[in-house]
């Protein structure tokens, strides 16, 4: 079957996801209807905000749906009657319960930002960072009811770097997803595809990200916290407390040499940055923010406020 003559049904919220529906518009693709999450409350007025893919969608005058939920049966019977032939998932952020998944005529598809089952969850691409991953990816895969449980029918793959933050590593997913997602269309259309089990025993679960995560823990090794500092920039950040006023740590690098103070210790501060000693090693903070400044690298705050920066101080957690 020709891949233009499937009613494709695009389900996603986030930017990540707004990446792969201009793929699916770029390869000229048909796109009859696009789910996204409701308005939220966003920016300091709190007014209602579209999602990434809702203005996406809007642009190319395509109908948008925004269920609450998708378990009523109001719901799903507002999805069959669109005649979906494939339900396309990507960051979409609602449960499809069984009876949303038997609807389309080849089922559903998902964009998933980890090379299954290595990460399932909410935050695989900031998890991935975290646990000191080598390498990350996209996962095409064929839905069913558990959590990015289905079979594998595609993946790209890209290594992690030293300097990959969370932010770089999504936007190559995202790029990755896109590029691989009208392949997969494709490829289930000719049904040329095979599916590939996952092995439960591989998967780690990805939990969402919280503002709790960016809290510093000085007694990690420094390889750990380099991890930390890497994979939650540009959210929710690692931040630590210096003077009863807190410091948000955008990027570090390690620390030449023995460390030698108490976890936490200010070791040294110049131009090439801030030293602080952690359980094993020490980290050097080369980029800050202060309390209602912008990021600036250490060289730039040094000269002003050496004295605030002072060896021997103690850096805590930032609660």
């Amino acid at each position: 079957m020709n891949p233009a003559e499937l009613r494709l049904i695009f389900a996603g919220t986030p930017e990540f996801a707004a990446t792969h529906l201009q793929a699916l518009l770029d390869a000229k693709l048909n796109v009859v209807a696009v789910y996204t999450q409701p308005d939220r409350p966003a920016g300091r007025g709190q007014k209602l905000a579209m999602s990434a893919v809702k203005q996406l969608a809007v642009q190319h005058q395509l109908p948008v749906l925004q269920p609450a939920s998708l378990k009523s049966a109001e719901a799903q019977a507002e999805l069959a009657a669109l005649k979906p032939d494939l339900l396309i998932v990507v960051a979409y952020g609602l449960i499809l319960p069984q009876a949303v998944l038997d609807i389309p005529r080849l089922g559903c598809i998902n964009s998933h930002a980890s090379l299954l089952p290595r990460w399932r969850g909410a935050a695989p691409i900031q998890r991935a960072i975290e646990a000191g991953d080598q390498e990350s990816g996209v996962t095409i895969m064929q839905m069913e009811a558990g959590l990015d449980t289905g079979p594998m029918l595609l993946k790209q793959h890209t290594p992690i770097s030293r300097s990959d933050t969370g932010g770089s590593l999504h936007d190559r997913l995202a790029a990755l997803g896109a590029t691989a997602l009208p392949d997969a269309i494709e490829g289930l259309a000719a049904g040329t595809l095979s599916a590939e089990v996952q092995n439960d025993a591989l998967a780690c679960y990805a939990h969402k990200l919280s503002k709790a995560d960016g809290l510093i823990d000085w007694q990690l090794p420094a390889a750990d916290l380099l991890n930390r500092i890497r994979a939650f920039n540009p959210w929710p950040l690692c931040q630590a407390r210096l003077q009863d006023k807190v410091i948000k740590l955008w990027a570090a690098e390690p620390a030449d040499g023995e460390a030698s103070g108490q976890p936490g210790e200010i070791l040294a501060a110049d131009r090439s940055g801030l030293t602080v000693a952690c359980g094993n090693g020490a980290l050097r903070l080369i980029r800050l923010q202060l309390p209602g400044g912008k990021p600036l690298a250490f060289a730039d705050l040094l000269n002003a406020r050496r004295e605030q920066f002072a060896p021997g101080q103690l850096l805590d957690n930032g609660l």
